[in-house]
């Protein structure tokens, strides 16, 4: 728990951001072509897109799910993330967000 502790500390982001982050940086060949400095910046912006855009219900809407995830896409698009890596990316940051409880 320590360790985690000071990983977040050492990464300057919070914690919703580090699990973003870890979504991210799953795929080895993103961490290669973007960086780190990078992977963070995209973790950054999905985080406060996906705080301004989930409804209360938006777990159990698809159409709501839909807007999240052309969203997320558009996002990594945005920075180039490896296009053959978006779709696994996209699907782990919604699930992370429903893990975080932005509902």
């Amino acid at each position: 728990m320590r360790e985690e502790e000071k990983r977040v500390i050492n990464m300057g982001l919070t914690d919703d951001e580090v699990a973003f982050y870890d979504a991210l940086d799953d795929n080895e060949s993103a961490r290669e072509v973007l960086g780190d400095a990078m992977l963070k910046k995209i973790a950054k912006e999905l985080v406060d897109m996906v705080r301004r855009n989930v409804t209360i219900d938006w777990t159990q809407r698809e159409s709501v799910q839909a807007r999240l995830r052309l969203m997320v896409k558009k996002v990594l698009r945005k920075y180039h993330y490896p296009p053959y890596k978006q779709e696994k990316a996209t699907l782990t940051v919604l699930e992370q967000s429903k893990l975080l409880g932005y509902e």
